[in-house]
């Protein structure tokens, strides 16, 4: 009775479940980022299970969670850009961030990760007594140039510097003051994502710094055409004019394919944002908290791509206006140009049609002379046979007849080609009703 995507969608809600600590943990935490080789995720998983002695996962599957022989357990993640491998061991002694929630992963294991290890973490969640014997020694643990920490969650501590130490990993200092079930396995998790989604939201700096160079010169350009526009007294050409502004439009389009990047940032900067409101964070003495120190940061960077982001959709949109202007003003001196050409062919025509009415003149002056030279010659030939009449007398008074006559018929041929002609456009321009 139910839709095949039902059972689905449904299991997506708890797809990936917090880890459920009840005592002091190591956590080690990657995530890697290949962009041109989206496979590398599924590869690194096999082979740490083939390496490990771990059941391999099914196949499709986008999280995986597995208890390994060497006592860590491991939570695997597939996101759409990146995925994450995270390894926690309960930890019995003092020896903080060190390697002990990955031990027994072979070193080869490792070496696959070189150039593709975006985010490495170390994380330590304390209880009872070695809790607050590290909160008493913070800065043998954490010293980073600035000591971040809060409370959180109404029942814990956390600490961090967000630098990033000689061993490639992030330190993070969780202390339980009492939380409750399942809240330090949430508390993690938020944190490494917090970090993880931070750095992919940051991918779009470099991009948007790139950009502002690129940007600055189109603008430069720009600015330059829009002036040699405005000139007045300029002798530009205005069809190069519409080349070069295309060849700045086809640059900024060119700009437009890391849209998809800026996008994906500000998605990454919306969850970092919760991630942190989900801290419910308050203030310890003479340390900024997660919040603050984001909001110092973090922000800047991302509103950096933000606006460089809207300042390329302002030149677009400047460059796009100035195209539909220069074009209209090339179609304006289009237009006066056919209409100066309209008027010589109007005055052309014109001109031939009085010289038309002169040579039909002429026409008729010459058809009557041929034909009173042939009416003469028959007078001639009549009064020859001694008819009783005045032929020079006859020529004259035929004057009159003859050009009359010749006048109408020009006419008449006139009138009936001019109706042939309107009649033959009228049936050019008359669709036709027959099928083809």
């Amino acid at each position: 009775m139910d839709h095949p995507l039902r059972a689905t969608l449904a299991a997506e809600l708890h797809a990936r479940p917090f880890l459920k600590l009840a005592e002091s943990v190591s956590l080690s935490h990657y995530a890697i980022y290949a962009e041109q080789n989206s496979s590398i995720h599924e590869t690194l998983l096999h082979a740490l299970c083939l390496d490990t002695g771990i059941p391999l996962p099914t196949e499709g599957v986008t999280h995986y969670s597995v208890q390994s022989p060497c006592g860590w357990h491991l939570k695997w993640e597939c996101h759409t850009e990146f995925s994450t491998f995270t390894f926690v061991i309960p930890r019995h002694d003092s020896d903080y961030f060190n390697d002990i929630a990955i031990k027994g992963v072979p070193a080869r294991w490792f070496e696959q990760l070189a150039g593709i290890r975006f985010v490495a973490s170390r994380m330590e969640l304390l209880t009872g007594a070695s809790a607050s014997a590290a909160r008493n020694s913070l800065r043998q643990w954490i010293d980073g140039p600035i000591l971040v920490g809060s409370n959180v969650l109404a029942g814990g501590q956390v600490f961090c510097d967000w630098s990033v130490r000689p061993d490639g990993f992030m330190r993070f200092l969780v202390i339980d003051d009492g939380f409750r079930e399942e809240q330090g396995g949430r508390l993690l998790q938020r944190l490494y994502e917090i970090e993880t989604y931070r750095m992919m939201a940051l991918l779009s700096l470099p991009i948007a710094r790139r950009m502002s160079r690129d940007l600055d010169e189109i603008h430069a350009s720009l600015q330059s055409l829009m002036q040699s526009m405005d000139a007045r007294d300029a002798d530009c050409d205005d069809s190069q004019l519409l080349v070069k502004l295309t060849h700045l439009a086809v640059r900024v389009e060119s700009l437009s394919g890391s849209g998809g990047r800026f996008s994906a940032s500000r998605a990454y900067e919306k969850l970092v944002l919760a991630r942190i409101q989900e801290l419910r964070e308050e203030r310890i003495e003479g340390m900024p908290t997660i919040q603050e120190f984001m909001e110092r940061r973090f922000a800047p960077a991302m509103e950096t791509s933000r606006s460089v982001w809207a300042r390329h959709e302002q030149i677009a949109a400047r460059i796009a206006r100035a195209v539909d202007l220069l074009r209209t003003r090339v179609n304006l001196a289009q237009e006066k140009d056919v209409t100066r050409m309209l008027a010589g062919m109007e005055r052309t025509a014109r001109n031939q049609l009085h010289l038309q009415h002169a040579v039909e003149g002429l026409s008729v002056a010459a058809i009557s002379y041929y034909v009173l030279s042939l009416a003469a010659a028959a007078f001639r030939a009549l009064h020859v046979l001694s008819i009783p009449f005045d032929p020079e007398l006859a020529e004259g008074l035929a004057i009159g007849p003859v050009v009359i006559a010749v006048v109408a018929i020009t006419r008449r041929t006139r009138g009936r080609l001019r109706r042939r002609d309107a009649s033959g456009e009228g049936q050019f321009l008359r669709p036709s009703r027959q099928p083809i």
